[in-house]
């Protein structure tokens, strides 16, 4: 019996590290090596090459490293009988968190204007003001969730919006209530998994719905967007800013406006990182309990691509 990563050098270097530690007993296969390919019962991957899977003849696990597992549904050579399942980490939440508490806190506190008035070594004292915000969590699953609610504790108003109804500490919305949710916030925090439903969703149209200028914030997937639809919405007033952490290609191209744009902060997809020793206890419990025939509570739905 054999484990594998399938994934870019840096988290496999990491994983492996943390899963010869934890689990020394079970051997793993790195990369695309196919010399024991027959033996391989679960496979750790992230953005793996298609048809990389084809080998393991024996699989029966496949784990995603990240919370995202579109990179796995996209492989269309995976046989529809093998679960797949996820990551789902109390520390990667607190990370997420704290990423868009920051994005939001620098919006709230005008950080930027004084980083530049400190940059001319002018003295701004009362030139910029706290930001009155209304703020809307898109998609308040797990790491939504948990983000709207530290938001809410903080003090700000905070709304949230689901496809089905949810028990909340503040307003929420769900279902046909989309446009009023858009209608009642001035910062759009977006956190719901990319599927076919999401494609595109951070589009022109979405946001023409706002009642006023909006800051967007996503952390999502980078094909939630549509970047020539959000300089677009920047330059007509119709976003007041956007801080992004995903594109719809990574590594961003290096002729991409976004790097530049005046009302654009960005950063390289690390809103929220796993982390490898949780995540290997993780693997290792979906599959003793695969092994058991019992539920798997990380189990991703093939239908609803999360």
């Amino acid at each position: 019996m054999r484990f594998a990563i399938i994934a870019p050098p840096v988290p496999t270097q990491k994983w492996k590290e943390n899963f010869e530690k934890i689990a020394p007993h079970i051997p793993l296969v790195i990369g695309l090596d196919n010399e024991y390919a027959e033996e391989v019962v679960c496979a750790m991957v992230w953005k793996q090459p298609r048809g990389s899977l084809s080998d393991f003849k024996n699989l029966k696990l496949i784990f995603s490293m990240g919370a995202g597992v579109d990179h796995i549904l996209v492989d269309d050579t995976i046989p529809k009988n093998i679960p797949i399942c996820r990551v789902v980490d109390p520390q990667m939440a607190f990370s997420m968190s704290n990423y868009i508490m920051m994005a939001i806190l620098n919006y709230h506190r005008s950080w930027y204007e004084f980083q530049e008035a400190q940059r001319k070594k002018h003295w701004a004292q009362f030139e910029f003001i706290e930001r009155p915000l209304k703020v809307g969590v898109l998609g308040i699953g797990h790491l939504g969730m948990d983000a709207a609610k530290k938001i809410h504790n903080m003090g700000f108003p905070v709304i949230g919006y689901s496809n089905s109804k949810k028990d909340t500490i503040f307003p929420s919305y769900y279902g046909n209530e989309f446009e009023e949710f858009l209608s009642r916030i001035n910062v759009l925090v977006c956190t719901v998994p990319y599927t076919n439903k999401t494609h595109g969703l951070l589009n022109y149209s979405l946001f023409e719905k706002f009642s006023e200028p909006t800051y967007l914030i996503n952390v999502s997937r980078g094909n939630v967007q549509i970047e020539k639809d959000i300089i677009k919405a920047l330059d007509k007033g119709l976003l007041s800013g956007a801080f992004l952490d995903v594109f719809e290609e990574e590594p961003l191209p290096k002729n991409s406006p976004l790097w530049l744009h005046p009302k654009v902060k960005l950063t390289p997809h690390i809103a929220s990182l796993t982390y490898p020793k949780e995540s290997t206890f993780q693997v290792l419990n979906c599959f003793e309990r695969l092994e058991k025939g019992l539920d798997l509570p990380q189990q991703v739905s093939r239908e609803k691509m999360y």
